[in-house]
């Protein structure tokens, strides 16, 4: 099993599916943010508004309201930040605050100007798999070969971001599950999946796992809450560190970082 980071998310948005805006606070949302680090936290996704399926935007002034002050104080305490965003305005202004990183899953298809605000940057950039927004993305999880369409697209778009003059060393790509993905849709996409580990990324590219609280398949029972389904995305989070993923980007830490820890100590083991 390869490196893996730990990557903490909150996001401060009240329609958020998980957090549901329990950080929506500043003073809240720093010490989340450092709680997260404690608890073995690599780096703080520091997010302003929902990308859960049927969400609505909010407007450049809220997220900008809402992210900048947390990147800020969690950077002034010496905390690894990125910024969850698909606008270059937030990124830069993030950026200029602290943030190390751009977190974009749109891969940049969302705003033109995000591209060149990343490589003027010099930053690392996730390129994610991405179809539509929040409120259409559902409708847009049609597939005839999961695995072949998203690994074509997201070659695509990681040519595209090269060509807008951010470094090839500095692109990371996420499949990005749950995103004009459905069930059938998510896992064999995953990193985790066995028809899709090794050819989900171009060749020496960095792989997250986005695990935020996946929605296993119920099969006859109803699926629990988003914030009980930690135990859920322990397992995935050990799965795709075994299969390789560079980060795995989580709302609860401690038992991710248990759980890989396990599954190290039984590869190491066996």
């Amino acid at each position: 099993m390869g490196p893996l980071r730990g990557h903490g998310r909150g996001q401060r948005d009240p329609d958020s599916f998980s957090d549901g805006g329990r950080w929506f606070d500043t003073t809240a949302a720093v010490k989340h943010g450092l709680d997260l680090a404690a608890e073995g936290a690599d780096l703080i996704d520091v997010g302003g508004e929902s990308t859960r399926p049927g969400a609505t935007r909010v407007d450049e002034e809220e997220e900008l309201r809402r992210v900048v002050p947390v990147v800020r104080g969690l950077a002034a305490e010496g905390v690894t930040v990125s910024v969850d965003t698909m606008r270059a305005t937030v990124a830069a202004r993030a950026v200029e605050a602290g943030a190390v990183l751009v977190n974009d899953v749109s891969g940049g298809l969302a705003d033109p100007g995000m591209v060149p605000a990343v490589a003027a940057a010099e930053v690392p950039f996730v390129v994610m798999h991405w179809r539509g927004f929040s409120a259409d993305m559902n409708s847009l999880a049609v597939y005839d070969d999961v695995v072949g369409e998203v690994v074509a697209e997201l070659r695509t778009r990681m040519e595209a971001v090269i060509d807008g003059g951010i470094a090839p060393e500095r692109i990371v790509i996420d499949p990005g599950l749950g995103f004009a993905k459905l069930a059938p849709t998510t896992w064999p996409s995953s990193p985790t999946s066995p028809s899709s580990a090794p050819s989900a990324a171009p060749p020496r590219r960095r792989l997250p796992q986005a695990v935020p609280r996946p929605r296993p398949h119920p099969r006859g029972r109803r699926p629990a809450p988003a914030r009980e389904r930690d135990a859920a995305t322990a397992a995935v989070s050990a799965l795709a560190a075994h299969a390789g993923a560079w980060a795995v980007r989580v709302h609860e830490v401690r038992a991710t970082a248990d759980a890989v820890r396990v599954a190290r100590a039984v590869e190491g083991a066996a």
